[in-house]
């Protein structure tokens, strides 16, 4: 096998020593490490398509990864398969401003294509993840990550228009209008067939291209930060906020959240006297200096309403001030953004319980998950948005733990199923979805959803190659 690989990439870019197969082993997560046989790294499409047919060939499972940042096991291994490192495919392709979209390869991160819009005085922009920059923009879309343009947008996955993908037997398929035009335009009108690719955590194939939707890039922005002192003032004006359609983004965090980027290690579980509960840091753009005088004054009056009305909101800080106020708080001046507290606290574990569901259950959910966390040691790391002009949210359970300690990680595994059941008896649905929390869903969810997903996985995939083991399969 490793003859046949290093012809087709060259010596370089195969590895199976034991010092470089260890990064691969495993992820921030709780999930059980796993050896691969090989780590490989391609360039091109035309190797991943060689690629893949030799594994084809021996039934040789491979699993593709990029950064290696997940927090669900979704990159780990099959035992005695293959890592297909596709980091080095990290080409900008093309940027069409006309038409608003980017042609992108899998290793293209975050800051890569932020810096390409910026040195080149592109007035086009995308969204950005609480991940780090060096994070997939491919692998967040076919994920369905959120960005912090996603109240506007949607999650990332509503922003493809057009995939490149290697087939299970190494065959080739452009999907949306690539299937005709030089134009990726959209993914209609014909069948929306990138629906086989997005959400299946590669089990179906492996996208070595993808055309996305790019958005203007206005004059002007302005991030304002509001603290509040109860969950149901915080989602009042959440909501409201939405109905105005003025808001480029809304994002919510809880206090704890706050003191643990000021260095508390364990946030005491119940605000103290006069700290807040939450705080939402809202995204504003304009073209001129009255529509951004606008949209802040609505903003003012909503928080203002809320606050006769009962519920404790203060008044909106802007970056500058909120630095003055607290420096450690910086990290959200500017995306994309190493939330370090949570990926370098000494102890490389971070798992969450995130899911999508509707807002109106959000407040429900935040005092069940507290309670949960508190209770099993815990601080309540909640992260919230609302998505696609508030017809849905996310509501993301974090923590952090130390992954050499057996006690902890077991005491994790405990928090996220208990969380898992509270999320789903509420409505929510757990996004980029470890095998493990399938295994929970799999009597829950529709039995001819599952069926179809089995059948169109055996079409696909008939020698179960690709990634085995996620989504159930």
């Amino acid at each position: 096998m490793k003859r046949a690989l290093v012809a087709i990439v060259g010596a370089d870019n195969v590895l199976d020593s034991e010092s470089d197969l260890e990064p691969y082993r495993e992820d921030y997560c709780e999930a059980d490490p796993v050896d691969p046989s090989f780590v490989v790294f391609a360039r091109t499409t035309e190797e991943v398509q060689v690629i893949v047919k030799l594994c084809a060939s021996g039934r040789t499972p491979i699993t593709p990864r990029v950064a290696g940042s997940n927090v669900g096991g979704l990159a780990l291994p099959a035992p005695g398969g293959i890592v297909l490192d596709l980091s080095r495919m990290n080409r900008i392709v093309s940027v069409d401003t006309a038409d608003m979209y980017a042609v992108i390869e899998p290793g293209v991160t975050q800051a890569d294509l932020k810096r390409h819009l910026l040195e080149r005085d592109i007035p086009l922009t995308f969204g950005f993840s609480l991940a780090p920059p060096d994070t997939s923009v491919l692998a967040n879309c076919l994920l369905g990550g959120l960005t912090n343009r996603s109240l506007k947008y949607g999650d990332q996955s509503q922003w493809v228009s057009g995939l490149e993908v290697v087939l299970p037997d190494g065959s080739l398929v452009r999907t949306g209008s690539w299937a005709l035009s030089d134009s990726a335009f959209g993914l209609v009108p014909f069948p929306d067939v990138s629906g086989m690719f997005i959400g299946w955590q590669g089990a179906t194939g492996i996208t070595t291209r993808m055309a996305f939707q790019l958005w203007p890039r206005h004059r002007l922005n302005k991030r304002l930060f509001v603290l509040t002192y109860s969950a149901h003032g915080t989602f009042e004006a959440v909501r409201r906020l939405c109905r105005t359609e003025l808001c480029d983004d809304i994002g919510g965090l809880s206090w704890p959240s706050a003191k643990m980027m000021m260095g508390v290690k364990n946030p005491y579980p119940e605000p103290a006297t006069g700290e807040p509960t939450f705080f939402l840091y809202v995204d504003l753009t304009a073209e001129t200096a009255a529509e951004m005088a606008l949209k802040e004054g609505v903003l003012e009056q909503i928080l203002a309403d809320i606050h006769r009305k009962g519920d404790r909101v203060e008044e909106p800080l802007d970056v500058a001030t909120l630095l003055r106020v607290n420096p450690a708080l910086g990290a959200f001046a500017e995306f994309p953004v190493e939330l370090e507290f949570l990926t370098n606290h000494g102890g490389g574990g971070l798992t969450w319980i995130g899911t999508y569901g509707p807002l109106s259950r959000f407040e429900d959910g935040i005092a069940a998950g507290t309670e949960i966390m508190v209770r099993r040691g815990f601080p309540p790391l909640i992260v919230t948005r609302p998505m696609r002009g508030g017809h849905y949210g996310v509501l993301r359970f974090v923590a952090i733990f130390d992954r050499k300690s057996p006690e902890e990680v077991a005491r994790i595994r405990e928090l996220n199923v208990e969380l898992l059941e509270m999320v789903t008896d509420k409505g929510f649905v757990m996004y980029k979805t470890p095998p493990w929390a399938w295994e929970k869903l799999r009597g829950r969810i529709d039995p001819g959803m599952l069926e179809l997903m089995r059948r169109m996985k055996r079409l696909v995939d008939p020698l179960g190659i690709m990634n085995p083991g996620k989504l159930g399969f």
